[in-house]
């Protein structure tokens, strides 16, 4: 049975829910996590990736060739890659990165691939789609938007007691934005109104699941949600949503906020979204009521599992994850 929110009468798992049509969205290692443990659960896998990574080998990259930033689309394609020797072989020259005196150094070989194929063929989710089946990756990856984006935010800082308030600060670029000091009031895109990837769009409405999260929640979650013809995907797609809430608060954008704090930051700037399901680990749950309270106003239940690493690190353990998926689709949201 699938319990939906209180007072909705609770329904029978439909027969999709043993391999369910899943859109991932989010960019970086909190999108990699959430893919890795997806592949082991589903063949009908798509990965939706921001495009506005601005430092690093994809920043210089976007800025020398003026392309996507292929980052965090390289990331995905390496997760997606299966555990065998191709998979593992393959993921590992994706994720290689040159070190030099020269141009090449620190610049990832998958980063030069993607970009090479872009330049070949025209047209980036062709490419995408070629560098996923050379590497044999269950599931594809798309970007976001088919143009590259800047991240840009409001900034309040703290102050001492007694002091005055300081007006918002504007931070501009994902890499700032991603390690800001300082509570994020808004979030923006620059252009404002970029146009979607068609094809993330449409995956996006054919979904059983959606899943946001883990991840850099402003830089590299949130901002799906300011991508205009994506988030209206989003807001009338059929399929259920599910909000995957990180194991701890990053130094950085996140800093200080609580798992409550990261559900409102979602409602804030997509207000009438509505989530079915938040899956979060116990360890990084302040109040347990008070998060289901949270979930409860955006029309979610909370599913409490154990999916952090045995190593005590704040990383996911992907098979815990993946099980914790599968019981998220199942309905199976008692404790276990």
């Amino acid at each position: 049975m699938i319990p939906h929110a209180p007072g909705v009468p609770d329904v029978p798992a439909p027969e999709w829910s043993k391999n369910p049509s899943v859109v991932a969205l989010g960019g970086g290692h909190g999108l990699s996590a959430s893919l890795s443990a997806l592949r082991l659960m589903s063949d009908r896998l798509t990965a939706v990736v921001t495009v506005a990574d601005d430092g690093g080998s994809s920043g210089r990259l976007r800025d020398e060739l003026d392309v996507l930033p292929p980052g965090d689309l390289r990331m995905a394609l390496a997760a997606l890659c299966d555990d065998s020797e191709w998979g593992r072989t393959w993921s590992a020259m994706l994720q290689h990165r040159f070190s030099s005196s020269g141009e090449l150094d620190n610049h990832a070989m998958g980063n030069l691939l993607i970009v090479a194929l872009w330049e070949l063929l025209g047209d980036e989710v062709e490419g995408l789609d070629w560098v996923g089946r050379l590497l044999g990756a269950r599931g594809r990856v798309l970007p976001m938007a088919s143009v590259p984006l800047v991240v840009e935010a409001d900034v309040r800082h703290a102050t001492a007691p007694g002091e005055p308030e300081v007006p918002l600060e504007t931070v501009v670029g994902q890499s700032k934005v991603a390690v800001t000091e300082g509570r994020i009031e808004q979030l923006r895109l620059l252009p404002a109104d970029p146009p979607a990837s068609p094809e993330a769009v449409q995956a996006v409405l054919d979904a059983d699941w959606v899943v946001l999260g883990p991840g850099s929640w402003y830089s590299s979650v949130l901002v799906h949600l300011l991508v205009p013809a994506l988030a209206d995907a989003l807001h009338t797609t059929k399929a259920r949503r599910c909000v995957t809430l990180n194991l701890s608060a990053e130094n950085g954008e996140t800093a200080g906020l609580t798992a409550v704090d990261h559900l409102e930051a979602l409602h804030k700037h997509a207000p009438g979204l509505r989530i079915d399901a938040v899956l979060a680990d116990p360890s990084a749950v302040e109040d347990v009521a008070a998060l289901e309270a949270a979930a409860a106003s955006m029309g979610a239940r909370v599913i409490m599992r154990q999916v952090r690493r045995g190593d005590d690190t704040a990383r996911h353990d992907g098979l815990r994850l993946a099980a914790a998926y599968r019981d998220v689709f199942e309905g199976v949201y008692g404790d276990v």
